[in-house]
């Protein structure tokens, strides 16, 4: 999802550009100190808000614009997401 934002918001070709770097950086550290494990679910159904404020818009800026793309681009991994998205914690 990053990828495709920061294709589209800040035209890079390779890798991603410094801001969207340290994004994704920043989500998976907080994924990798997560309680739930791999067992967490999706942010929006979290009962634990772990991101910063800042961090927090700025990914729900990129999932919102990447999420409708991701279906083209990534089919089987959008499904995936979706099955994610309607699963609770534990």
């Amino acid at each position: 999802m990053v990828g495709i934002y920061c294709r589209a918001h800040h035209r890079t070709a390779g890798p991603l550009c410094a801001k969207c770097r340290e994004v994704l950086g920043y989500a998976q550290r907080r994924l990798d100190c997560c309680r739930f494990g791999a067992e967490k679910p999706t942010c929006g159904h979290c009962p634990i808000h772990c991101y910063k404020p800042s961090m927090r818009a700025e990914t729900r800026a990129i999932m919102r614009y990447a999420g409708p793309r991701m279906l083209l681009r990534h089919p089987i991994l959008a499904l995936r997401h979706y099955l994610d998205g309607r699963r609770q914690s534990s």
